[in-house]
């Protein structure tokens, strides 16, 4: 395996990236499939956009408590 293949699957372990997704990548590249694995790597971002705007609507519901907590103190 080459470094920049090992930095590639390296580089998706520490985004969060599960090992049967790592392993589908790492399928792409030693199959050369440069394309398909472009479009992997966009889906895998998709998700974990989506799990970080979940992860920020967590956030400001929390926020919001905390702030309607805070009026209870002020009363």
């Amino acid at each position: 395996m080459s470094e920049q293949t090992e930095n590639l699957l390296a580089g998706m372990a520490e985004a969060g990236c599960t090992k049967e997704e790592i392993q589908r990548a790492g399928c792409f590249l030693n199959a050369g499939s440069f394309n398909e694995l472009t479009k992997f790597l966009k889906q895998c971002r998709c998700a974990l956009m989506e799990q970080m705007h979940e992860s920020q609507n967590r956030v400001d519901r929390m926020d919001y408590l905390i702030r309607q907590t805070e009026k209870f103190s002020v009363k």
